[in-house]
């Protein structure tokens, strides 16, 4: 997250700024939050949004309890850079009652049919937890022991295999060696430390032109 902005906190007496949080796929506002100068650097610095609690008057990071986190895209400052456009990736619903968001609204990325995409997301996560792992314990965490070559060998393993079953009508083995891509794939994609955000990031842009 490069943010470059210029946040004014002394044009609030408490030193707070109003912080909008949206999900960066949906563009849906989740909630609104509060920011200071230290609250702010700590969302720049760990990429996970933190506010200033006016309730538990001390830094809050969402999530800390309730492990529904809001990994930050991208910080934006309007035009009197006195409030912040926080674009982010929820972890789970964002309101404490349990609702995507604070005003009881569904979320389309956590909506049955963005199942696929929340998947995703907890497989990523389960990768990166196998990185230094036993090697022995574990078949992701053997690949990563082998190294960059071993693994690239794999994806393209996997992707001459699908390839000579796109030529057959059998879906069944079709689509478990698309499942064995995809997962190399997202092995690949940790071990240059990556992810699907950032390539969805380069389709936007190339989408865009």
């Amino acid at each position: 997250m490069s943010t470059n902005i210029k946040p004014d906190f002394s044009k609030s007496s408490d030193g707070l700024l109003p912080a909008i949080i949206v999900d960066a796929t949906t563009s849906k506002v989740l909630m609104l939050g509060y920011m200071n100068r230290e609250a702010f650097d700590k969302t720049e610095k760990e990429k996970r949004v933190t506010f200033f609690s006016r309730s538990k008057n001390r830094l809050w990071t969402k999530g800390e309890e309730s492990g529904n986190f809001l990994d930050v895209k991208s910080v934006a400052i309007d035009c009197d850079n006195d409030t912040f456009l926080v674009k982010v990736v929820p972890h789970g619903p964002v309101c404490h009652t349990g609702t995507d968001t604070c005003w009881g609204e569904t979320n389309p990325s956590t909506s049955p049919g963005q199942v696929a995409g929340n998947f995703l997301k907890h497989l990523e996560e389960v990768i990166q937890s196998r990185k230094n792992a036993d090697p022995s314990s574990s078949y992701t965490a053997s690949l990563f022991a082998k190294g960059i070559n071993k693994i690239a060998q794999k994806v393209g393993e996997e992707a001459t295999e699908i390839v000579i079953e796109a030529k057959d009508n059998n879906d069944e083995l079709f689509l478990g060696e698309a499942a064995d891509l995809l997962f190399h794939y997202l092995i690949l994609l940790a071990a240059k430390n990556k992810n699907l955000g950032d390539v969805i990031e380069v389709l936007e842009r190339r989408h865009k032109v």
